[in-house]
């Protein structure tokens, strides 16, 4: 059993949920418990994350192989964290074709609605500063239903903590979209497991913290 926050309207929660929580975005109760309860996809990802080797309670990203997530890989992306938030450094051909664009470079608070500005940058900051993956839920025209977003950090081979690794999972199947989606809406983002700090010396930008 671990511990999980949750943000929403600008409120922080903490509750315990169990870690076998696999499919669909929702939060379920259970008596007096509340659970998370993610897609497979952003389970994956979680659970990969979670298996790392770890110094100074972040993995690194030399211990993380992309092509190991098999048919995700379309979907992962990673990006460094920066003081606006975080700019894309690689992204999967899925997440290129929803958003009509390369992404390599691309600033993330970009692809965001302005009202969801605040809660994508806290969700950014807690995942370094609490080491442990974040997971946001969006909306966004044309998809169906729910997009979740997980992202996780990792330490670089200098050790630095401005990694990302991450993930776009729908929680619907999709079609084939004819052209780009709008903006993404958050509604919620949820930090996953157990908050494991690292020195917070390392997280930053130029001289600059960043969380």
């Amino acid at each position: 059993m671990g511990r999980s926050s949750l943000t929403s309207g600008g409120k922080g929660l903490s509750f315990p949920f169990p870690s076998d929580s696999r499919c669909g975005a929702r939060l379920a109760r259970t008596g007096a418990e509340v659970r998370q309860v993610f897609h497979s996809g952003t389970q994956t990802l979680i659970d990969r994350w979670v298996a790392l080797p770890r110094v100074g309670g972040l993995p690194a990203r030399a211990d993380l192989e992309p092509m190991r997530f098999g048919s995700l890989v379309p979907q992962l992306f990673s990006a460094d964290r920066t003081a606006r938030g975080a700019t894309f450094r690689l992204a999967g051909a899925w997440i290129e074709a929803l958003h009509g664009r390369r992404m390599a470079g691309v600033a993330m608070l970009d692809l965001w609605a302005p009202d969801s500005h605040a809660l994508v940058h806290a969700a950014l900051g807690q995942a370094v500063r609490e080491a442990r993956p974040v997971v946001m839920v969006a909306e966004a025209d044309p998809l169906h239903g729910l997009l979740e977003i997980v992202i996780a950090p990792l330490r670089t081979s200098d050790g630095r903590t401005d990694r990302l690794i991450g993930l776009y999972q729908p929680v619907l199947k999709q079609e084939r979209l004819r052209e780009p989606i709008g903006p993404l809406t958050a509604r919620v983002s949820m930090g996953v497991g157990v908050s494991n700090r690292p020195a917070l010396a390392l997280a930053a930008v130029d001289g600059r913290r960043i969380a």
